[in-house]
């Protein structure tokens, strides 16, 4: 029996994060992949995915033990920005990976996601209503979220979203640059939760990263 720290990167793949910004994520998921995957002591107790959004949600790369995978599958810009089916989407996705987790025998602790944004959320739908419903306390899943917001993406509303941690593209870097230390963050965030000593794997979330500025968090 493994003790399992889900990751989940969630990245928004509107027509705006087109060009440079996806360049740099699809150029950075190798290394993440070949930095997480060949370690076997970080595998043995994290499991990592890859949710999508634009017009709707998707789950572009299910859970999984990435020594167990050949490659990551390749983020393609369409659409506009949905936040209330991603939300919605990981609240159902997070019940179904929890139970096939421990129908397997492991012991899994509270999800981590890093969600990255460029853009204002579509209005047509209440994604505020959907983020409380992923963060509900009564909800014993509810997930650790560290957000990360580029371009025209609304410091207020990426504060609401990273309820651990939220931070902010400053402009000392281009949109390709930063999105490059947001995967070295991740990546090092993964393996370093996932090497840390102890029976309960923990998220080791960032404090600075270079290019972003800190957000204070959103008051309740």
């Amino acid at each position: 029996m493994s003790n399992i720290l889900p990751f989940y990167l969630v990245c928004d793949e509107s027509s705006s994060m087109d060009g440079p910004p996806l360049k740099a994520m699809n150029d950075a998921l190798p290394e993440l992949h070949r930095e997480i995957g060949t370690n076997p002591v970080v595998c043995d107790k994290t499991r990592f995915s890859i949710v999508t959004f634009n017009d709707e949600a998707a789950i572009l790369q299910p859970l999984a033990d990435l020594s167990q995978i050949t490659r990551l599958p390749e983020l393609r810009a369409s659409g506009t920005t949905n936040y209330a089916a991603v939300f919605e989407l990981l609240r159902s996705e997070i019940d179904s990976d929890v139970a096939a987790l421990k129908a397997d025998g492991h012991r899994v602790f509270r999800p981590s996601i890093f969600f990255l944004s460029d853009g204002y959320p579509n209005l047509d739908r209440d994604w505020q209503k959907a983020l409380a419903d992923l963060l509900d306390p009564a909800w014993k899943l509810r997930p650790n979220i560290i957000a990360f917001g580029i371009g025209n993406a609304d410091p207020a509303i990426i504060s609401k979203v990273g309820v651990t941690r939220a931070f902010m593209a400053d402009g000392t870097m281009t949109p390709a640059q930063a999105l490059t230390e947001f995967a070295a963050v991740l990546t090092r965030s993964i393996i370093n939760s996932g090497s840390a000593a102890g029976d309960a794997p923990s998220p080791l979330m960032p404090s600075v990263v270079p290019g972003f500025t800190a957000l204070p968090a959103d008051e309740v």
